[in-house]
């Protein structure tokens, strides 16, 4: 019904007036909510199994204690499950319910005359040295059965895999040549497959002679994903486990390496596979996660490394069922030949979804500097000091194609037009939680240094009317460093409103704005323009829909709705918008907003 009245007065106001429209920058166009997009993960999260509960690690609570915008967090492995559990609690407290898992990646060795694995370096790898069969090295013992089985039989190419995983019997395919080989606490699986991809159905080695390419998996003798995703059940959590890393090109490292992409295929084939049998049915498991990262662009069709995407991704529809969720990088310099705009960056979208991806969280690349958070009326600013170890000292318009807002902005209407044509996709925020360098390093390697909450709220401000979920690299090292960590201040902070979004909009027959954000109860909406600053109190004056029935919207936005006269505002003014709470807390980055007649 109340939709029906804000139609209806709508069309009043059409009659009546000119329409203007307040739009959060210069060309934003108000979206609306398209189709729902699958498979993704279900909006109707796994809850924790119990408030709290005890194991060796110690006793841990369940409940949200502090929920942030933003709800899904990257970690890194860990050989200690206590740590894992201590992050786990860490995260669900600030209101996360998705983990994204950092993987490993598929490497191609050499060996020594006598059947040792070589490292990069070249000397002996010692992760493989304790890989023996019957006295021989494995790589040797593979040899060995293949020219056992067909005297011209050989390994062509080696191939080296690690993990912290253990898989079953699902790994393989031929039982007389694939098999499971303990050392101590690791297990050895080795594989032998067609350079191609393909998996021979027959397990025929003795007919044809064939050049065969091992792939050694040095894994453990814990499954470390079983006992994610059954901390994830505890927590009420989703986890994304990391798809194997294609091999990079050795001439040019940011794209991936085609020559290896068969046996990247069969790897990825078999692990796949794997978790069919033994996770399918998990809801803890959300999907998988490509880690191979790639620049948004428009030449991105071309790129060799999104046949790999298109080659992994059809393997996971066929093996899993899940959606693949990847994790692009910007970047919006203008110093650099490589900048792209943010409708070249639209095209590079269009070009993922078409590998069949069925998540896409860009990076904002605030953290690494390559684009800016500022509003089309501050493009004549300084830039931020902490961006000045990457664009130097510059105004935004100087250093910038466009802000993290632009690009967010072209990439929803980029996901509309794909939705349209039938794909299905998912728009997330990736809002990086560090800085460029700082007095606080974070990161174990490099000068990425600590960033701030109030910075963060800016990244949510700027991305968060387009996307329907806000995730961040990452928790391990950046969420947790320095002192205040950004942690401890989401903790001591996490009731601060943000707002995201302002459009005008009509109810009954009064003229009105309409605010979209976090943390909205009880609040009051402040609108500042060159003729004054009127605030208006939200419960006496408008409404409050804390739980908006839309399934574009990330979890925990509220909409508030208060009367305001624009016409009262000179056109083609920019306006700023904030909301204040009780405990005096309001929005550290006001929405910049102009009517546009």
């Amino acid at each position: 019904m109340r939709w029906l009245l804000l139609v209806v007065g709508a069309a009043i106001l059409a009659v009546v007036a000119t329409v203007i429209i307040v739009l959060p920058s210069s060309d934003d166009k108000v979206t609306t909510a398209g189709k729902s997009a699958l498979p993704t993960p279900a909006k109707t999260d796994p809850t924790p199994k119990v408030s709290e509960f005890t194991d060796p690690c110690g006793t841990f609570d369940t409940d949200e204690v502090a929920p942030y915008a933003v709800t899904g967090y990257w970690i890194t492995p860990q050989s200690n499950v206590c740590t894992w559990r201590k992050q786990l609690q860490e995260i669900h407290r600030v209101g996360g319910d998705t983990i994204i898992r950092i993987g490993y990646g598929l490497q191609f060795r050499t060996v020594t005359d006598t059947g040792e694995i070589r490292a990069k370096d070249g000397t002996v790898d010692p992760l493989y040295k304790s890989c023996k069969e019957d006295g021989m090295t494995c790589y040797d013992a593979a040899l060995h059965d293949l020219q056992e089985a067909n005297p011209d039989n050989r390994i062509g190419r080696m191939y080296v895999y690690r993990t912290d995983e253990s898989f079953d019997e699902g790994l393989f395919r031929c039982a007389q040549m694939e098999h499971p080989i303990r050392a101590g606490n690791r297990i050895y699986y080795r594989l032998l497959t067609q350079a191609d991809g393909s998996d021979d159905a027959t397990c025929d080695f003795t007919k044809k002679a064939r050049s065969y390419d091992m792939i050694l998996v040095a894994g453990s003798t814990k499954d470390s994903l079983s006992e994610l995703l059954d901390l994830a059940d505890q927590f009420g959590m989703r986890v994304f486990p990391a798809l194997p890393l294609a091999p990079r090109d050795s001439k040019n490292p940011i794209r991936a390496e085609k020559r290896h992409l068969g046996t990247l295929t069969t790897l990825t084939r078999r692990i796949l596979q794997d978790y069919g049998v033994r996770f399918a049915d998990r809801d803890a498991l959300g999907g998988v996660y490509q880690p191979f990262e790639v620049q948004m662009s428009s030449t991105l069709a071309t790129n060799p490394t999104l046949e790999v995407y298109a080659d992994q991704h059809t393997i996971v529809a066929q093996e899993l069922g899940k959606p693949i969720l990847i994790s692009p990088y910007l970047d919006a310099r203008k110093r650099v030949s490589f900048g792209q705009t943010p409708k070249q960056v639209a095209e590079g979208f269009k070009a993922l979804v078409k590998t069949g991806v069925g998540i896409i969280a860009p990076q904002d690349s605030r953290g690494t500097g390559k684009v800016g958070l500022f509003w089309p009326d501050q493009r004549k600013s300084e830039v931020d000091e902490r961006l000045r170890p990457v664009v130097g000292e510059s105004t935004y318009d100087t250093a910038y194609l466009g802000s993290t807002r632009d690009y967010y902005r072209e990439m929803a209407a980029a996901r509309e037009e794909m939705l349209d044509s039938g794909y299905q996709v998912e728009l997330w925020a990736n809002v990086e939680a560090f800085e460029p360098s700082g007095d606080q390093p974070c990161a174990p390697t490099g000068t990425r240094g600590k960033t701030d909450k109030k910075r963060l709220d800016q990244a949510v401000t700027m991305a968060g009317r387009y996307v329907q979920k806000i995730v961040s690299y990452m928790w391990s090292d950046f969420m947790t460093c320095g002192k205040p960590s950004l942690e401890d201040e989401i903790a001591e902070d996490w009731r601060r409103p943000i707002a995201v979004d302002a459009i005008r909009r009509p109810r009954d027959i009064q003229d009105g704005l309409e605010v979209r954000g976090y943390n909205f109860k009880d609040s009051t909406v402040t609108i500042t323009w060159s003729g004054g600053t009127k605030e208006m109190v939200v419960s006496s004056v408008g409404w409050l829909d804390e739980d908006p029935i839309d399934d574009e919207l990330p979890e925990g936005m509220a909409t508030a709705w208060v009367p305001f006269d624009w016409a009262q505002v000179p056109a083609g003014e920019w306006v700023e918008i904030g909301v204040k709470v009780p405990s005096g807390q309001s929005t550290t980055e006001p929405l910049h907003v102009r009517i546009v007649t």
